[in-house]
């Protein structure tokens, strides 16, 4: 059913560009499975949508004002075949559909790792991956490839056959990550490390880009991918290496600000340990990681929310809430009243009495390490 479905969907989906019929004709097995997902959640679907155009058509000729009717029942208000039929198949399709959805959830996840390369080729055991860290960056994609020692923008190389890890992170806003012929959307933010697992199983020429809209150059946010057999890999990797640039810290806060269309770039080697100072956003010098500081955090006793809020920053004392601050210590201002003189008695309610707005005034009772104001006799 789902080989023949594919042709109909052609066919609805010609007036669409060739790029956007890849998601029809992919070449790495994840997208294949998703592509067969889609195909057979439509023709379950079809099976209720084409009977009710069809039916609708049937009746409308059937029943027309100009046809006589012998079994003409005015008072028809049930049948039961009728109830069970519209209630049935319907019920039994989301049923399908149901299970086969939630069986897909959990073989297609991104973080769970390739058990096969393509139907009937199970993963051999110990079988190594190619390791790639893509970074989303305004408005390009940055790849590492740590095991090489290289890096490329816009620029996505991978060999036939070959289970790929990719670890993904952005730097300054939410993002997505898409190469249709090979697998499905993976949404990427900054401070997070999502993944993805994906295989090519054929040569190709194909192409990737962000699905989130992310400003201005949103539009040419795409990177080149190239599905290349093992040898032609590595001559890629060997070409990279002679006659590209170096990814320092400092060539990386360049490349960082904003810009569009940007060319192809490569990098022959890579700073050691850059997509994890990305990842926990300390590239520049001096500046402290996430990593350091949650680890400081955890270190003065912070293991939940209330405790997070309760620790120290890394680098200053813990600021003093206003509440908990001496009268004397609050400031003044056009728009603050000022501490009532001490003896004073709090305000009545009164329209326009300016002690209604004495924030002195208010009690502080449940407040770790909070002091009464004077004039409340503390």
């Amino acid at each position: 059913m789902r080989c023949a479905l594919l042709p109909l969907l052609v066919l609805v989906l010609a007036g669409c560009s060739r790029e956007r019929l890849v998601v029809l004709f992919p070449t790495g097995d994840v997208a294949v499975q998703q592509r067969n997902l889609i195909a057979l959640a439509t023709a379950l679907m079809l099976t209720v949508v084409v009977p009710v155009i069809i039916m609708t058509v049937v009746f409308a000729i059937k029943y027309s004002a100009k046809r006589k009717h012998h079994d003409y029942d005015p008072n028809f208000d049930h049948s039961t075949g009728l109830e069970l039929a519209i209630w049935s198949i319907p019920l039994l399709i989301v049923t399908v559909l149901g299970a086969v959805t939630w069986t897909s959830t959990h073989l297609l996840d991104p973080f769970r790792p390739l058990d096969r390369i393509a139907p009937g080729r199970p993963l051999a055991p110990g079988a190594k991956h190619l390791e790639v860290q893509v970074v989303a960056m305004d408005w390009k994609w940055l790849f590492i490839y740590p095991e090489q020692g290289i890096a490329t923008v816009n620029e996505l190389a991978l060999p036939v056959d070959v289970p790929v890890r990719f670890s993904m992170t952005s730097t300054s806003q939410f993002n997505t990550f898409y190469a249709p012929t090979m697998a499905g959307m993976i949404y990427v933010m900054p401070g997070m490390d999502a993944k993805l697992h994906a295989v090519l199983n054929k040569p190709v020429e194909s192409f990737g880009y962000s699905g989130n809209y992310t400003g201005r150059g949103y539009s040419d946010m795409r990177f080149t991918l190239h599905g290349l057999d093992p040898a032609r890999f590595q001559q890629w990797v060997a070409n990279v290496k002679s006659h590209g640039g170096s990814m320092q810290a400092a060539s990386y806060l360049q490349l960082e600000k904003p810009s569009e269309k940007v060319p192809v770039m490569r990098f022959g080697s890579v700073q050691q340990g850059l997509y994890t100072r990305i990842l926990n956003r300390c590239v520049e010098q001096g500046k402290p990681c996430l990593a350091d500081v949650m680890l400081h955090d955890r270190m003065r006793g912070g293991t939940g929310d209330r405790q997070h809020r309760a620790a120290a920053p890394i680098s200053a004392d813990r600021p003093t809430p206003a509440l908990q601050k001496a009268p004397e210590d609050k400031g003044s201002g056009s728009n603050v009243t000022a501490p009532a003189p001490p003896g004073t008695a709090p305000g009545h309610t009164k329209p326009g009495d300016q002690q209604n707005r004495n924030m002195s005034h208010l009690p502080t009772h449940g407040i770790p390490g909070a002091r009464m104001p004077e004039a409340l006799g503390a």
